[in-house]
């Protein structure tokens, strides 16, 4: 068996997250709570950090006015990082009140050691990942 103090340390890779999360209500400081929280959720479960951001892609479906989310995400301290928010797109069916996040950065984990975040409402988007 290896010793794992001696095996090279992979280097940094650009990878991509996701997450989502709902808001009971459509208010700004609702929208700033569950949106810090889905960050803090997806950095603490990758091990990430502002430093390893290189961009943060926010989504918001239709019925989501009160704030922008990328506000939400400078009001918690990400203040260098390339922020975007878009619209998502209108289904039938879909999720009401839904934020999405695609996170784009550096790190040494694998693709298969990504831990994606959903939360609250947005669960079901991706049933099959472990919560």
């Amino acid at each position: 068996m290896s010793d794992p103090t001696t095996e090279p340390r992979r280097a940094p890779r650009v990878r991509a997250l996701r997450a989502a999360t709902t808001l009971d209500v459509d208010e700004r400081q609702h929208l700033f709570a569950r949106t810090q929280e889905l960050m803090d959720a997806l950095f603490a479960r990758n091990g990430l950090v502002e430093d390893d951001l290189i961009s943060i892609v926010f989504t918001a479906t239709d019925d989501v006015h009160s704030a922008y989310p990328a506000e939400a995400a400078r009001d918690a301290g990400i203040t260098h990082v390339p922020l975007l928010c878009a619209r998502e797109l209108e289904v039938d069916g879909g999720i009401a009140r839904c934020i999405r996040l695609l996170v784009h950065a550096y790190t040494d984990r694998s693709s298969s050691e990504l831990r994606h975040v959903y939360l609250h409402e947005a669960r079901q988007l991706r049933t099959d990942l472990p919560e």
